[in-house]
C-alpha cells in the first residue's frame, strides 16, 4: 500500500466553540521502531474532547486544565483518544501487529486519533478488532468502557451489590450498566425518559426517569452510585448509600476528589487509567457478544464541528463516530 506523505487532521486552532475545530494538512507520522501506522478508518469525538476544547471542566479543574494542555490554546491541538482502522506500516521492532491488521487504538490522553494516520507504541492499549464489531463499533469500544472498568474497580463491585448508574446511556454510562452486570451486580439505569428501552436493553434491571424521579431521596438503596455526567455529588447522594456505599465522581471536581468518608461511605474520584489489560478484556467480551457499543451517529470527517456540537447537546446514546477513511 502506498503512503502519502500528508493527510487530513482536524485541529483545534483556539478553546471554544465547536467551530474552532478546522481540517487542515499534516505530515504523515513516520512510525518509530516500535511503533505501527495506522489508517485511521473511525474514530470518536467523546466527552473527553468536548471538555478540552471548551474548557469545560467541573468546578476548580480549569487552571489544571490549561496548566496541563495548554494556557491560550492547545499544545497538541488534533485530538481523539480512540480509534480503529488498519495497520500500514511497523516499526522494525514490533512483534504484536502486522501490516493488514484491523485494529483498534486507545493513545488516551496522547491524543491525536482526529487524523487520516496515526504512529502508536505497539505497547500502548491496541487489540485486534474483533471480526463481529464495525469499525463503527470499534471505534467506541476504548473510551466509555475503560472508564467504566477503572471506576468499577476502584468500587471493588461484589455479586449481588446494588449498582445506580446516572446517565446510563452515554457511552461511559452505557458501559457501567454491562459491565456491572456482568460483574454479577443488580442495576438501576438513570437517564431521560426516551433512553429507558436502551438502557433495559443493556442489562438494566431497573429504570429511572431523572427528569420525574429523585433518585437520592430514598434511604440506603443503593451499595455503588456511578454518577458517569457530573449530574449530582457525593454529599447529596450520602442518604442513598448503604453503609459502605461508594459514589463514582467519573465527572467529578476537585470536591469530590477531596471528600473525606463519611459513615463508611466514600468518594471515588480522578483520572482513569488507561491499560492495555482493559482494552484486550473489553474486545474480548465483545468478540463473545457479550459486550454491546453503542453508536449515537456517524459524521463524515469534514463534519467534526457537527460531531462536537453533537456531544455539546448532551444527548447523545453512546459514542458520536467520525468515518475517517474508507
Amino acid at each position: 500500500m502506498s503512503i502519502p506523505t500528508t493527510m487530513k487532521a482536524a485541529i483545534v486552532i483556539a478553546y471554544g466553540t465547536p467551530e474552532m475545530v478546522e481540517i487542515a494538512t499534516r505530515p504523515v507520522p513516520v512510525p518509530r521502531d516500535d511503533e505501527i501506522l495506522i489508517k485511521t478508518v473511525t474514530t470518536t469525538v467523546n466527552s473527553g474532547d468536548a471538555r478540552m476544547r471548551a474548557v469545560n471542566v467541573p468546578t476548580g479543574m480549569k487552571t489544571l486544565m490549561r496548566l496541563a494542555i495548554g494556557i491560550t490554546r492547545p499544545r497538541q491541538p488534533v485530538f481523539g483518544t480512540e480509534l480503529a482502522g488498519i495497520v500500514v506500516a511497523i516499526g522494525r521492532n514490533v512483534t504484536r501487529f502486522a501490516v493488514g491488521d484491523a485494529v483498534l487504538a486507545f493513545p488516551g490522553t496522547g491524543l491525536k486519533c482526529h487524523a487520516e494516520y496515526v504512529a502508536v507504541s505497539e505497547t500502548k492499549p491496541i487489540a485486534k478488532k474483533p471480526e463481529n464489531l464495525s469499525f463503527e463499533e470499534a471505534a467506541g469500544l476504548c473510551f466509555g468502557g475503560t472508564t467504566a472498568l477503572h471506576f468499577l474497580r476502584k468500587a471493588n463491585i461484589t455479586t449481588g451489590e446494588h449498582v445506580l448508574v446516572i446517565g446510563a446511556s452515554g457511552a461511559v454510562g452505557s458501559a457501567m450498566v454491562q459491565l456491572a452486570k456482568n460483574s454479577g451486580a443488580k442495576v438501576t439505569a438513570v437517564a431521560s425518559a426516551a433512553n429507558a428501552e436502551l438502557a433495559l436493553s443493556l442489562g438494566a434491571d431497573a429504570f429511572m426517569d431523572y427528569a420525574t424521579t429523585d433518585y437520592t431521596a430514598v434511604s440506603s438503596a443503593y451499595d455503588v452510585i456511578g454518577d458517569t455526567v457530573g449530574a449530582t455529588s457525593f454529599q447529596r447522594c450520602l442518604r442513598a448509600l448503604k453503609p459502605g456505599g461508594r459514589y463514582l465522581a467519573v465527572d467529578g471536581g476537585i470536591g469530590d476528589m477531596l471528600a473525606r468518608p463519611k459513615d463508611g461511605k466514600r468518594s471515588i474520584a480522578g483520572m482513569a487509567q488507561e491499560r492495555s489489560e482493559d482494552v484486550a478484556f473489553l474486545a474480548d467480551l465483545a468478540a463473545k457478544g457479550q459486550y454491546r457499543v453503542v453508536v449515537d451517529q456517524v459524521f463524515d470527517f469534514a463534519d467534526i464541528a457537527k460531531a462536537h456540537a453533537r456531544v455539546d447537546s448532551r444527548h447523545k446514546r453512546g459514542s458520536v463516530v467520525l468515518r475517517v477513511t474508507e
